[in-house]
């Protein structure tokens, strides 16, 4: 499991935390593009003030060398205009850099599966911009329910809002690897990728509509 973090000074505590063995760099090099040609390796960008345009540089210039490079931006200052911007840029995730360690170990979880991760307000912000494009039915919405367990559709209403894992524990009164365990369930019996197109998918339930 490799996970390279490119920043300006030294890999902050919560990035330490989550990943003891990650690695930092001032820059690209050949050796962080060898390594992202590993099925396990994600790139974790630093995004700084100021840094922007350069983030989204170094972004194409990764994936020119190593199309499908798994890529994440970390902001001190997250902004959904910026979230949208890497993510169309072909990054995989985007989250402040800030976050706690076990977020951290999630948005790296989500991206390696081919899924995508924003944060629970951008999340809220992006659903509430597309949910009327890509609205579903009541028939839509129950029969995607119908495939899971009870447990399974409180949980999965719950992600859909944007909660994070500790948020649905402490409300269903389950531990965090039992939602980790559901979250994964339910992605894999509704044929989705991330906690977005399960919001999408559910819209109807997650009291999220404009």
């Amino acid at each position: 499991m490799q996970n390279l973090f490119i920043t300006s000074g030294d890999m902050l505590a919560n990035w330490k935390e989550a990943f003891a063995t990650g690695k930092a760099f001032n820059a690209i090099t050949p050796a962080v593009i060898d390594a992202l040609r590993q099925t396990d390796a994600v790139l974790w960008l630093h995004e700084e003030s100021g840094r922007q345009a350069q983030v989204l540089e170094v972004i194409a210039r990764i994936l020119q060398s190593v199309p499908g490079a798994k890529l994440v931006v970390l902001s001190n200052i997250p902004e959904q205009q910026q979230a949208m911007q890497v993510l169309n840029a072909g990054a995989l995730g985007y989250c402040h850099a800030h976050s706690a360690a076990e977020a951290l170990t999630e948005v790296r979880a989500v991206v390696i599966h081919g899924g995508l991760w924003l944060g629970r307000d951008l999340l809220q912000r992006l659903i509430r911009a597309t949910v009327a494009l890509a609205g579903n039915s009541s028939g839509q919405v129950e029969s995607a329910l119908s495939k899971l367990t009870q447990r399974e559709r409180d949980v999965a209403l719950e992600a859909a809002k944007g909660h994070s894992n500790k948020e649905i524990a402490r409300q269903l009164d389950i531990t965090e690897r039992t939602v980790k365990a559901h979250i994964s369930a339910c992605f894999e019996r509704l044929g989705v990728k991330d906690r977005l197109q399960l919001a999408l998918m559910l819209n109807e339930k997650t009291n999220l509509k404009l």
